[in-house]
């Protein structure tokens, strides 16, 4: 049995040689595959290609060789950033201990099943109402600090910055530099803008790039980096600058602006026309205020001309007529009321007259009185009672005799009384 066939042991150990040709022998067992990805790196050195591919979502990346007679078989155009689908074998150098990917046929991807794939992603993020106007924030009137995420020395960083503060010196800025393009671009733009969204003094967030082909701003249309604007708490502005086939950014942000310098001004509020604007605001009410006091002051005029108000005595003049007449026809009432009222006294009096004891003695009578109380038999006065004897005009004292004989106390004939005689 040859060394290559028997298991290495600790006493008998595999020469890097014989491991070597394991791995190569293993390795071209796979043969060619066909292989999409995105080209991340492309380098050219004496007329062969070195580059690498990277998966279109996972994390992923692999080398690969073109060697200068294959390169002349394939698109003279492509560069990085291109997706592409790539006939490739894997091959092990001994030497080098490196593995490498020989390149033997390398083609774009058809623009169609890209808009397929992007058309799919926009249909999903639709259905789960990432693009509704009602999840939209509203953006500040006057943002204090805006975070802007762009590429580092870039046109659109320039513009941006540029036209803001033009349009209102005082605004501040926190930039967070990312790359706009290549393989890392969207996850790098998705961590600024998670970083901005977390700064609690960042009122709102551009995304500016300056424009690009179609290919280029695919990172744009990335899943994740969607999603992470979408959850953006900040009102988030989207800058591409490209008009036809947008990325989807542009869908899920709250506003969209055409380009940088569109971002700029509206986000950022010219600080000349909103001076014109409140002198246009404080002359409108100016008006509306001198306007107001005119018609005030007419109305207060006119009530002022009014015969109701124009003469103060009006109300006594115009009822002095009526209180003569009430105040005659109060006393004439009045007066017929005194008149009953004396005549219904006149007429109890004499009535009380002529039941008063007072009118009998004055037709000549008299009340006789004894220390018993008044006499009224001749038998309740025997001879010697002392009596009182009242008459009209006062009183008399008397002293009885007795009983007379003469038939004047028997009370037969009433109309023959005649007053006692006094002693």
């Amino acid at each position: 049995m040859s060394v290559a066939d028997a298991l290495p042991t600790v006493e008998t150990p595999w020469p890097v040689s014989i491991l070597a040709g394991k791995i190569r022998d293993y390795i071209d067992r796979l043969g060619s595959v066909w292989v999409e990805g995105e080209i991340t790196q492309w380098g050219v050195s004496g007329g062969n290609v070195y580059g690498k591919l990277k998966d279109l979502e996972a994390d992923a990346t692999v080398s690969f060789t073109i060697w200068s007679s294959t390169r002349t078989k394939i698109p003279t155009d492509l560069k990085q950033g291109d997706r592409v689908i790539v006939l490739l074998k894997p091959n092990y150098w001994l030497k080098g201990g490196t593995l490498t990917m020989q390149v033997y046929d390398m083609r774009h991807v058809g623009l169609g099943d890209l808009l397929e794939r992007l058309e799919r992603l926009r249909t999903q993020l639709r259905s789960e109402g990432l693009f509704d106007v009602g999840r939209k924030k509203a953006l500040p009137f006057l943002p204090h600090c805006i975070g802007l995420v762009t590429g580092k020395d870039s046109d659109a960083e320039k513009d941006v910055l540029r036209n803001a503060q033009l349009r209102w010196p005082a605004v501040r800025f926190r930039v967070r530099h990312a790359a706009v393009q290549g393989d890392r671009s969207a996850a790098d733009v998705a961590a600024g803008i998670r970083e901005l969204d977390a700064d609690p003094e960042v009122d709102v967030i551009i995304v500016a790039r300056g424009g690009g082909d179609f290919q280029n701003l695919l990172p744009f249309s990335d899943e994740a980096l969607v999603r992470t604007a979408a959850a953006c708490s900040t009102p988030l502005v989207s800058a591409i600058g490209h008009e036809n086939d947008r990325p989807l950014l542009d869908d899920v942000a709250d506003l969209r602006a055409s380009t940088p310098t569109d971002a700029a001004k509206r986000v950022v509020p010219d600080v000349a026309e909103e001076l014109l604007r409140v002198q246009q605001a404080s002359m409108r009410m100016s008006t509306r205020v001198t306007a107001l006091l005119g018609h005030e002051i007419d109305r207060i005029a006119q009530l002022r001309s009014r015969p109701v108000l124009a003469s103060h005595t009006w109300i006594v003049d115009t009822r002095s007529e009526e209180l003569t007449r009430y105040v005659a026809r109060g006393e004439e009432l009045v007066g017929r009321h005194l008149e009953r009222a004396e005549n219904g006294s006149r007429e109890l009096a004499v009535r009380l007259r002529a039941l008063s004891p007072q009118s009998t003695l004055d037709r000549g009578y008299a009340i006789v009185q004894s220390e018993s109380g008044i006499v009224r038999s001749a038998s309740t006065a025997p001879n010697g009672t002392a009596l009182t004897v009242t008459l009209a005009d006062g009183a008399i004292d008397a002293v009885s005799t007795g009983a007379r004989d003469d038939g004047l106390s028997t009370g037969h004939d009433a109309s023959s009384e005649r007053p006692a005689p006094a002693r």
